[in-house]
């Protein structure tokens, strides 16, 4: 009786555990690439639409992606870390797109033209945790 009673508490506070972590968002995405470089940004290329300087938020493992308007109201906001399946490490929102695109980012590559242009367009899944 006393394992019984042992066994259902060991599966109460499993369940309660699933129910305080929420599974992981995820969106399938067009991802390209850009530079920090004119004539691929505005008037200060290392500067993301929020102010941020894109150059000092890189750090080791930890990329920085623009994101298109709609896809902030799915849920990604300014800050946000996201994964995104097949690449290594992880990318922060610290850019907005033009809202003529829709579903997609863009990875930012600081001044690695050759990268972003071999990269292209791709479709990538996200994931992240609210």
């Amino acid at each position: 009786m006393r394992a019984a009673l042992v066994a259902l508490a060991l599966l109460a506070s499993v369940a309660a555990a699933a129910e305080v972590t929420p599974a992981p968002r995820q969106l399938t995405v067009w991802a390209t690439a850009y530079n920090g470089v004119p004539g691929q940004t505005d008037d200060d290329p290392h500067v993301g639409a929020w102010g941020d300087n894109l150059e000092d938020a890189s750090v080791p493992g930890v990329r920085v992606i623009a994101v298109s308007p709609d896809l902030l109201e799915k849920g990604l906001k300014r800050g946000q870390r996201v994964r995104i399946r097949g690449l290594r490490g992880e990318f922060i929102v610290l850019d907005k797109m033009p809202s003529r695109w829709k579903n997609r980012i863009d990875i930012y590559m600081h001044k690695d033209l050759r990268g972003a242009r071999k990269w292209g367009k791709r479709k990538v899944t996200l994931s992240w945790k609210d």
